[in-house]
């Protein structure tokens, strides 16, 4: 992981497999999970499903949402709702591509994880 202003690096896009995600850790917060979509957008959120706290990276992405692995509660990408009759968010956090790096916001990284961690 490399501090670059208010972005930092996590690792090339092509770590991440389409349709899959990686996970960054954060010292004294929550872990994020970073997804890949099939056509190379990327997503951060913390790696916990609203409902029973689920690690999200290891779900299903299909499109621009992803299937919970404990309860197959399907959670966007882009907002972190919850998807149909299921209510709940899980935080996200801007993500974007610089040369084939995928960079999160440092400031929001922080304020996500630590917030859902207390």
């Amino acid at each position: 992981m490399m501090i670059t202003g208010d972005w930092i690096d996590v690792g090339a896009l092509s770590a991440i497999p389409r349709r899959g995600a990686r996970t960054v850790p954060v010292m004294g917060g929550e872990e994020i999970a970073v997804f890949r979509t099939g056509d190379d957008h990327v997503y951060a959120l913390v790696n916990r499903c609203p409902h029973k706290g689920g690690p999200l990276s290891q779900g299903i992405v299909h499109g621009d949402t992803v299937a919970c692995p404990l309860h197959n509660w399907r959670i966007s990408l882009a907002n972190g709702a919850a998807q149909g009759n299921d209510h709940g968010c899980t935080p996200t956090i801007p993500a974007r591509i610089a040369a084939g790096r995928v960079l999160l916001d440092r400031a929001a990284m922080i304020a996500a994880t630590l917030k859902v961690a207390a």
